[in-house]
């Protein structure tokens, strides 16, 4: 999608991630909350969050100053392409305000409430335009966590429940139809399981907070992160999955382990979880603590990115959509006949925060990563992208040199120039230089080779990228070859002369 404008009614804990998400996104936000100082509020937390949100990637035109306040509900509505309520848990003033929004947006808008739990055929009921409203439940925090459950009420359009499914999507989320209107739709209720046996065992004195965290800490919730419980539970059954499992544990089931029924919050209960969270903080601040569960998040969204499962999926796929979003808005693909310039200038970036090590100084992995988009970038130049990989064909790394000039820091700009040494039907040679403020930093030299990825074997360019390998490498053939750039051409001669 292109940029467009998302609206926020309500900017507390939940608004102010949709803001974050949107702005990382690269759309302009247009907000309004009726708390005097929400404004200031929101900025504030908009400020602390954009560093997770650029460690998890940020799309071309991404700006916290994209963000504008309203005056009120009615503004945010006539402006915007999409409406997010995010008020109280409260069915009396979400009606309240949604009324109001729906009564200022043009028809075709459609009106998303963050809703935990209420039903959206009632809080449609009364509004003008009731096709239009339904639920899209984040959770927190939501500019890293990727689901949001959308509950369609009754009256809900079909076209509004594909529209909210391609907006959710387009904020590389994981939009999850709740095709049943029930009330706590699908992941609270089985939160709320849990954290009602979480109370009893509390009440009871069977456990601390402490030691209740650490009995998910440490064993199911690593596993839910990429399977959830049926799946870990199919699993559990070995060679005969779940109807063993349920065959050997299910009599269990009628023993009285569990209590659903939630205890009475009497004034001790409430404070044994108060005390004990208070204990498990240990003095952290919220702001501290956000930060490490923010650091946590995104440490387990990357570890599970290469197995290409649960939010890992989505981390990969938001990578893709940023590069081909950098390369559209920044880079005209080649096509026969354009200039190709020598060197090539087709990717810069931003030192993360994870790519520096405990000297303060980029580290050596993270400067063959940012190589290694530079070369993703070359590819999309010459036509090798996401469809033509779909196809069956990409170009493998063979060899990598990389030649340290200087340190990198946390925060300071790199640019890339890429430069073809040389090329043939199968193998692409590149180098790379990387530069901060003009001073080299270091340099990178790849020798790639073309395969037919269901082969698993090197073969040659097809004919559309095979062209425009040819006219870079031929526009970039008069550069001289850096020093630095002859470690694959030697090693590549040693191999031929064996």
């Amino acid at each position: 999608m292109t940029a467009r404008t998302i609206g926020l009614a309500g900017t507390g804990v939940i608004g102010s991630g949709w803001a974050v998400r949107a702005l990382a996104r690269g759309h302009d936000v247009v907000a309004w909350d009726p708390a005097g100082d929400a404004e200031g509020r929101l900025r504030a937390a908009v400020e602390r969050a954009w560093l997770s949100a650029t460690r998890l990637g940020l799309f071309p035109g991404a700006d916290p100053a994209r963000l504008r306040w309203a005056g009120s509900p009615e503004e945010v509505a006539a402006d915007a392409d999409w409406v997010q309520e995010s008020a109280p848990e409260d069915e009396g003033v979400k009606r309240s305000l949604l009324g109001r929004l729906d009564a200022a947006a043009e028809p075709a808008t459609v009106i998303a409430s963050s809703s935990s739990g209420l039903l959206p055929t009632r809080l449609a009921d009364g509004l003008s335009c009731p096709e239009r409203l339904l639920i899209g439940h984040p959770f927190n925090p939501v500019y890293l966590l990727p689901l949001v459950e959308v509950v369609p009420g009754e009256a809900t359009a079909e076209d509004a429940v594909a529209a909210a499914m391609a907006h959710y999507d387009d904020l590389v989320m994981h939009p999850l139809l709740v095709r049943n209107e029930v009330e706590g739709y699908l992941s609270d209720r089985l939160q709320e399981a849990l954290w009602r046996e979480n109370l009893h065992l509390v009440n009871d004195g069977a456990a601390t907070t402490a030691e209740l965290d650490d009995s998910i800490v440490y064993g199911p919730g690593l596993r839910w992160a990429a399977m959830g419980t049926n799946l870990t539970f199919h699993l559990a059954g070995g060679e005969g999955g779940m109807r063993h499992m349920l065959g050997q544990f299910g009599p269990a089931l009628k023993l009285p382990w569990t209590r659903l029924e939630a205890p009475e919050l009497t004034g001790d209960l409430i404070e044994a979880m108060a005390a004990g969270t208070d204990d498990q903080a240990g003095g952290r601040s919220i702001a501290e603590l956000e930060r490490q569960r923010d650091d946590c998040l995104l440490a387990v969204m990357r570890a599970l990115r290469p197995a290409g499962v649960g939010a890992g999926r989505l981390v990969a796929e938001r990578e893709a959509r940023i590069l081909a979003a950098r390369a559209s808005a920044e880079t005209v693909p080649w096509t026969p006949g354009t200039h190709v310039p020598a060197p090539l200038s087709l990717y810069s970036s931003v030192v993360e925060p994870d790519w520096v090590d405990y000297n303060g100084h980029m580290t050596e992995w993270a400067f063959l990563t940012a190589f290694g988009w530079a070369s993703d970038a070359l590819f999309r130049y010459l036509g090798i992208d996401e469809s033509y990989r779909s196809g069956g064909h990409s170009y493998y790394t063979v060899e990598t040199h990389l030649n340290h000039r200087r340190e990198a820091s946390e925060g300071e700009t790199l640019r890339v120039a890429t430069q073809v040494l040389g090329s043939d039907a199968k193998r692409l040679h590149v180098f790379h230089t990387m530069r901060r403020d003009g001073e080299l930093l270091c340099t990178g030299e790849q020798m790639l080779v073309h395969v037919d990825t269901a082969a698993g074997r090197s073969a040659p360019l097809l004919p559309g990228p095979a062209a425009a390998v040819a006219a870079v490498t031929a526009a970039h053939a008069s550069m001289p070859v850096p020093p630095q750039g002859r470690g694959c051409m030697a090693a590549d001669a040693a191999t031929r002369k064996k």
